[in-house]
Parts: structure tokens; C-alpha cells; sequence
């Protein structure tokens, strides 16, 4: 967390991220921490289900396995499966033993901290949405897909954690004013907008250039993996504080094009509550009218 003036530029926000411990939910903290006692039974997957739950987790083990074997090696580490099996079990516990965690560290920051977690929570949802949809597609490699959404927003996560006022100043400027984009509002308070940082952060990190292309959306917008990671983490924003964004109907429209399902169908992947499907439903059928 800052206690200097902020950086002002791309380069010193790309260096103070880069140089900095990355804590992790403090759920996550107790989770690895009860797998370690049982680690004579568990198993890649059990890690997996741990650190696809958490993106700073995630990173961490990502930029890790790059001081890893051979460059050709670590290019095709896509997957938290994949480092995994690279580093093993008791040496991943062993590296990953006894982290800080966010809610420690904005302990005295309540405001950052219901921020971070909302972001966090939003992140989850929508590698959650973006695996469903890629099993659906017979998509190769799910998880690449899942991981790549839970990474989407992986500089906002880090702005709340590192640099909580500017993250509080950009959303309340937002809250302000609904009809500013974001990217606007990050640029006026940060000075580029974070999708910037983002990828200057997958550079600095080595991360795969597949998944910086999953998470690049303005130059490969037209493929399916590129939508299927899209689409889940823009249904992720909308829905964050309800079904009634004015948004979401054109998402189920673009989700329902890209999985070739109708309303029913997506509306039953999603698992909504009963008493908001009629509404939902009836979306649908008046922008068929109007069509």
C-alpha cells in the first residue's frame, strides 16, 4: 500500500507492481494452509481449485514457473495445471507457505478492502461464466479460458490493493457521473487507462502470449475464445449489483449467439433465482419485437 505521492507515470505504476509482494485472500491463506497439513493426500487438482478461486494467487504462481526449465518450456505453461505439475506439490507449498493477505493488509483501509473483495468477487464470476460457456463450446483447454477472465481485470484488483485512494477516487468519479467510460476516468486520475497497465504488467510478468491474447481483446475480438473471455467478464460487471443493468440484455443477445442457445437455455446455465426469470425472459421477446 502507498504511503509516498502516486506514480504519475506507466513506467514507475508498472515498477512499483512489479516490486511488490502480492497478497492473497485471506480464505485462500487458510485453504492452502489446511492442504499443507493434509499434503501427503492432496493432488494437483486440489491446488487448482485453490488458486483459480484467487488472481493474485494466481499471478504469483504464473510469474513464478517463468524462472522455470527452458523458455520453450514456460511458453506453454497456459494453465495453473500445467505449473503445477512443473513445480510439485511440497515445493509449491513450500514457496506459497504463509502469505500476506489483503485483508490484513487493508486492515485499516475498510473502504479498499469491501473495494478489492467486490473486484475480486466480480473476477470469480466471471472466470466461473467464462469456463461454463468454454465447456459448453468443447473449447481444447478450458481452464486456459477461466484463467484468462479471472486475470481480466488483474491491474484494478492491484489499484485497490497498492494504491487504494486513486482506485477510491476512480469509482467514485464514476458513481458520479454513469454515462463516463471507465478508461476515461482512469486516464484522468492515473494518467493511462488500466487496460494499459495490464498489459505492461503480462510483459514485465513473461505470461503467455496466448493468454494476453485471450485477455486482448481489441485485436482479436472476433475470436471465440477472445468472446467467450469477453462476454464473461462484461456479464460479470453488469450483473455485479443486480439483473437490471440496461446492458445485459444485448450481453445474453451476444452470449446466446456465440454458445447458438436461446433465453431459456442461458438463463438455466446461469442458475438465476426463479422470481427474475419472467422478467429476463420477457427482455428477450420485446427486443425480438423490435427487431
Amino acid at each position: 500500500m502507498l504511503d509516498t505521492p502516486a506514480p504519475r507515470d506507466l513506467a514507475a505504476w508498472l515498477s512499483l507492481f512489479s516490486g511488490a509482494e502480492m497478497p492473497v485472500l485471506r480464505q485462500t491463506a487458510r485453504r492452502l494452509d489446511e492442504a499443507r497439513q493434509h499434503i501427503d493426500r492432496i493432488n494437483g487438482r486440489d491446488i487448482i481449485s485453490i488458486v483459480l478461486q484467487d488472481p493474485l494467487l494466481a499471478i504469483r504462481v504464473l510469474a513464478y514457473i517463468q524462472s522455470f526449465g527452458s523458455k520453450h518450456l514456460r511458453s506453454d505453461v497456459t494453465n495453473i495445471a500445467t505449473a503445477v505439475m512443473m513445480l510439485g506439490v511440497e515445493p509449491f507449498f513450500r514457496k506459497f507457505e504463509k502469505p500476506a493477505t489483503i485483508e490484513t493488509m487493508l486492515s485499516r483501509k475498510p473502504q479498499a478492502l469491501l473495494g478489492v473483495l467486490q473486484v475480486i468477487l466480480r473476477c470469480q464470476r466471471a472466470s466461473h461464466y467464462a469456463h461454463d460457456w468454454a465447456f459448453a463450446r468443447h473449447d481444447m483447454n478450458v481452464e486456459e479460458v477461466a484463467l484468462a477472465a479471472l486475470l481480466y481485470d488483474l491491474a484494478e484488483v492491484l489499484l485497490w490493493c497498492f494504491a487504494p485512494e486513486q482506485a477510491i477516487a476512480i469509482r467514485a468519479r464514476l458513481q458520479a457521473e454513469k454515462s463516463l467510460r471507465s478508461s476515461i476516468v482512469q486516464r484522468e486520475v492515473l494518467g493511462f487507462p488500466l487496460a494499459e497497465l495490464q498489459l505492461a504488467l503480462c510483459r514485465a510478468w513473461q505470461l503467455p502470449e496466448l493468454l494476453t491474447a485471450l485477455m486482448e481483446d481489441k485485436d482479436n475480438a472476433q475470436q471465440p475464445r477472445v468472446q467467450n473471455v469477453k462476454l464473461a467478464v462484461n456479464l460479470a460487471r453488469h450483473s455485479v449489483d443486480g439483473w437490471s443493468d440496461a446492458a445485459i440484455p444485448d450481453d445474453f443477445a451476444a452470449i446466446e449467439k456465440l454458445l447458438n442457445i436461446n433465453r431459456e437455455t442461458l438463463l438455466s446455465r446461469l442458475h438465476l433465482p426463479p422470481e427474475l426469470l419472467p422478467r429476463l425472459i420477457r427482455a428477450d421477446n420485446e427486443s425480438g419485437t423490435q427487431a
